[in-house]
C-alpha cells in the first residue's frame, strides 16, 4: 500500500499518527491530504482483524535511524489550519519535526480513531519496507506457548534469515543467541539480586544490633564505618554499600520483623505440641514498669523439645495473682494453644504465684479443671530454693567482718587505690577485692573466696593504723571462715548445675540429690567435733518438697529398666514389664543414658506398644525445673533497657528481647525479603 502523492509507504508510527515512508525507509513529508491519503487511512484501519503491530518503541528508533538530511518541511500552523479545513476532514493532521519525532498536532475525525493496529501481512510488508531493526528469535511474546504457535512464528518471523544455517553452523548461531538473551537478562537479574542482597544484609545487620543489646542508632554509625572500610579495600564496590539502609527507623523495623517472623515460627510448632509447660516470673524495668516473662517448653511426637519466649507482658497497674493469670490466658490464646496439653508450671515462689487459694497456681489448676484436663505440675524454681537453703547458714559473724572490710576499702577512693597499689607492690595474684551482692547466686561464694585467698593482705593493710579487725588473730574465726568459703564453692558448682537452657528436670533434682547426700557425709565426719555447722541439712528436709512429690516418676524417667514396678502407678505397670524385659531397649537406653539429645531419641525410637509410658516421658521432659531463662532475659531487659534508652516502646523491647534470647527457631530471612524491595539510602 503506497500513497499516490509521495509514492511512499504510509504506516501508523505512534498511537494515532501516520506518516509516510519510502522505499528506503526513510520519512518523508506527512500525508495530510489527497484522496489517495483518506483512502490509504481507510484500508489502514481495514487491518485491524488480524495480527498486533510491531512495538511503537521499536517504530520509534527506525525513524531515529533516519538520515539528518531528510528533505523534511515541519508543517505549518498555516498549512494544518488550511488543512483541517478542507473536505478531507477525516485525516488525522501530523507534523514531523526536525528531530525525526512524530507529534500529533490535531486529530479531528467523526470516525472512530486511527489507533487500529496493523496485523498479518499487512505487517510483514510493513516491516519489510521499514527496515526494521532485525530481532533475534524469542525475543517477542507468543500469545499461546503451543507448538504450532511457536513454529508459525518462527517460520514467518526468522525462517528466512536462519534457515541458511545448517549442522554446526546453526547450533553456533542457536548458542550465540542464547548467550546474547543471557546477557541482556543479566543486566535485570544482577540488579535484582544486588538489591536482594542489600536487604538481606540489612536483616543480618539488625540481628546483630539486637543479640549484642545495642541501640537502634548504632545502624547508621555501621554504615558509615562499612563505607569507609570499603572505600579503602574495595572502591569499585562502594556503590553497593551505599545501598544498605540503616537507618535508625529501619533497623527497628527490621528486629520487629524478625522478632514477628520467629514468633509465628513458634506458633507453628505450638500447634502439634503434644504437651508443654510454662514457666514465669515478674520483674521490674528501669521505668519502674512490672514486667511479666512467660517461656515455653513444649514437646511433639517427635520427642523434640521446643524452649522459647512466649511473651513479654507489661503490667502498668497492680501485679495481682489475677492480673498474672490474665496475661498468662491472653499469652496462650494469641499461641493458639489448649489448656488441655498444658502439664506444668514453675514459678519463683512469691505469694502471688504459689498461694494455695488465690495464687497463680491455683487459678491455673481451677482452669485445667474446667477444661476436663489433668492438672498440672507446680513446681517452685529449684534455683530459688538452693540460694534460700544457702541463706540458711547462720555465720553472721563471719558474713559481717567480710563486708565491713569488703566496704571500708572499696568505699573510699584514697584507701582503694592504696590498696591496689600495695597489692601491685607485692605482686599479689589478685589485684582487689569483690563487691558482694545479695541477690547474685554467685557473688556469697566469690567474695568469700577472694577475701579468703587475701587475707593476710588485708590484715597487713588494716594494721596500718586503718581500722582494728581483731577477728584476723582468732583461730576459731579463721576456720569457721576457712569452712564458710569450702560450703559456698560447693553451693556455687550445684547451682552452676542447675542453670542453662533445655535442661531436663531430672538433671536437676538429681544434682539437688547429690548435694544432699554430700551434706549427710560431711555431717558425718564431723560429728564428733562440731554439729551445730551444719543446720543447712535440716533446711533441706523442709525445702524441694515439691520435687520429692514427683520423685517417682522422675526416677522412671531416669532409668525405666531400674525402676520399681510395684511403686509405679497400675497403668503403667505391664509396659514398664514388658521394657524391662526388652534387652535390645535396655542396651540403647545405656548407650543414651545421661546425653539429652540421645534420651530424646530413644523416646522417639520406642515402639507404639508402649503409649502411657511414652505419654509420661513426654510429660517430665517438657517440664521446667527452674525459671532461670526468665532471670537471664530480666538481665537482658536491664542491659537493654538501660537509663539512657529508657524510652524503649514496650513492643519494640519484647522484639529486642525475642531475637536476642532465641535458641532453636531461626528467622527465615529469605522469606521476609520476598516481601521486600531495595530501599536505597537517602545518606550517600
Amino acid at each position: 500500500m503506497t500513497c499516490a502523492d509521495c509514492k511512499a509507504l504510509p504506516i501508523r508510527v505512534l498511537r494515532s499518527r501516520l506518516a509516510c515512508f519510502d522505499e528506503h525507509g526513510q520519512a518523508c513529508v506527512p500525508c495530510v491530504s489527497g484522496p489517495a491519503s483518506v483512502e490509504a487511512a481507510r484500508r489502514l484501519r481495514s487491518w485491524g482483524s488480524q495480527r498486533d503491530l510491531a512495538d511503537e518503541n521499536e517504530t520509534a528508533e527506525a525513524l531515529s535511524h533516519s538520515s539528518s538530511d531528510d528533505p523534511v518541511a515541519p508543517v505549518s500552523g498555516a498549512e494544518v489550519r488550511a488543512a483541517a479545513s478542507s473536505d478531507h476532514d477525516q485525516v488525522p493532521i501530523l507534523r514531523l519535526s526536525a528531530s525525526k519525532e512524530v507529534d500529533v498536532l490535531s486529530i479531528d475525525t467523526d470516525d472512530r480513531e486511527l489507533g487500529a493496529p496493523v496485523h498479518g501481512q499487512a505487517y510483514e510488508e510493513l516491516g519489510r519496507g521499514l527496515k526494521l531493526p532485525a530481532r533475534g528469535p524469542f525475543t517477542e511474546k507468543v500469545a499461546v506457548l503451543k507448538e504450532y504457535n511457536l513454529k508459525r512464528h518462527y517460520s514467518t518471523k526468522h525462517g528466512e534469515r536462519y534457515e541458511k544455517y545448517q549442522a554446526d553452523e546453526r547450533e553456533k548461531t542457536a548458542m550465540k543467541l542464547k548467550k546474547e538473551l543471557t546477557s541482556q537478562q543479566s543486566l535485570f537479574c544482577k540488579a535484582k539480586k544486588d538489591a536482594d542482597a542489600a536487604v538481606e544484609a540489612s536483616y543480618v545487620v539488625s540481628e546483630l544490633i539486637a543479640k549484642a543489646g545495642k541501640p537502634f542508632t548504632e545502624g547508621p554509625f555501621m554504615k558509615d564505618c562499612m563505607l569507609k572500610v570499603a572505600e579503602i579495600l574495595c572502591p569499585e564496590k562502594k556503590s553497593l554499600f551505599n545501598n544498605l539502609a540503616l537507618s535508625t527507623n529501619t533497623v527497628a523495623e527490621r528486629i520487629s520483623e524478625l522478632s514477628s517472623d520467629i514468633y509465628d515460627h513458634l506458633r507453628g510448632k505450638a500447634r502439634v505440641f503434644t504437651a508443654y509447660s510454662v514457666a514465669l516470673d515478674e520483674s521490674t524495668d528501669k521505668t519502674d514498669t512490672a514486667q511479666l516473662a512467660i517461656f515455653i517448653r513444649g514437646i511433639n511426637e517427635q520427642f523434640e523439645v521446643t524452649e522459647e519466649l512466649l511473651s513479654l507482658c507489661p503490667m502498668h497497674g497492680r501485679t495481682t495473682a489475677n492480673d498474672i493469670f490474665q496475661q498468662l490466658c491472653d499469652a496462650i490464646e494469641r499461641a493458639g494453644l489448649p489448656w488441655n496439653r498444658l502439664v506444668g508450671i514453675t514459678t519463683d515462689g512469691a505469694p502471688s504465684m504459689t498461694g494455695k487459694k488465690n495464687g497463680l497456681v491455683a487459678l491455673v489448676q481451677i482452669k485445667l479443671e474446667e477444661e476436663n484436663a489433668d492438672p498440672a505440675v507446680a513446681l517452685h524454681c529449684i534455683i530459688h530454693q538452693q540460694a534460700l537453703c544457702s541463706k540458711c547458714l547462720k555465720y553472721e559473724h563471719v558474713m559481717s567482718v567480710v563486708l565491713k572490710c569488703v566496704n571500708y576499702i572499696r568505699s573510699r577512693s584514697l584507701q582503694h587505690r592504696q590498696f591496689r597499689t600495695f597489692l601491685e607492690e607485692i605482686e599479689s595474684t589478685y589485684g582487689d577485692v569483690l563487691y558482694f551482692t545479695e541477690v547474685r547466686w554467685l557473688s556469697r561464694g566469690n567474695v568469700l573466696k577472694r577475701f579468703f585467698d587475701l587475707r593476710a593482705e588485708v590484715k597487713r593493710f588494716m594494721e596500718d593504723g586503718r581500722m582494728d579487725v581483731p577477728e584476723f588473730d582468732d583461730p576459731k574465726w579463721v576456720m569457721d571462715l576457712a569452712f564458710l568459703v569450702d560450703i559456698t564453692q560447693e553451693l556455687n558448682i550445684l547451682n552452676l548445675k542447675l542453670q542453662g537452657p533445655g535442661q531436663l528436670i531430672t538433671a536437676a533434682y538429681e544434682s539437688v540429690k547429690a548435694f544432699s547426700t554430700k551434706l549427710q557425709l560431711w555431717k558425718t565426719q564431723l560429728s564428733a567435733k562440731n554439729l551445730s555447722h551444719f543446720t543447712t541439712c535440716r533446711s533441706l528436709d523442709q525445702r524441694f518438697a515439691d520435687f520429692k512429690s514427683h520423685r517417682d516418676t522422675f526416677e522412671l524417667f531416669a532409668d525405666p529398666f531400674s525402676a520399681d514396678v510395684e511403686s509405679v502407678p497400675s497403668v503403667l505397670q505391664m509396659e514398664l514389664i514388658d521394657l524391662q524385659c526388652n534387652s535390645e531397649l535396655k542396651t540403647k537406653f545405656r548407650e543414651a543414658q545421661g546425653k539429652t539429645e540421645k534420651t530424646g531419641q530413644f523416646f522417639k525410637e520406642l515402639p507404639p506398644c508402649y503409649p502411657e509410658l511414652s505419654k509420661v516421658f513426654s510429660r517430665v521432659m517438657c517440664l521446667f525445673g527452674s525459671t532461670y531463662l526468665c532471670e537471664k532475659l530480666f538481665s537482658t531487659m536491664n542491659f537493654n533497657k538501660s537509663k539512657y534508652r529508657s524510652k524503649l516502646s514496650h513492643a519494640h523491647l519484647e522484639a529486642v528481647l525475642r531475637v536476642s534470647t532465641v535458641t532453636s527457631i531461626r528467622a527465615n530471612v529469605a522469606q521476609l525479603c520476598e516481601q521486600k524491595r531495595c530501599q536505597v539510602s537517602g545518606k550517600k
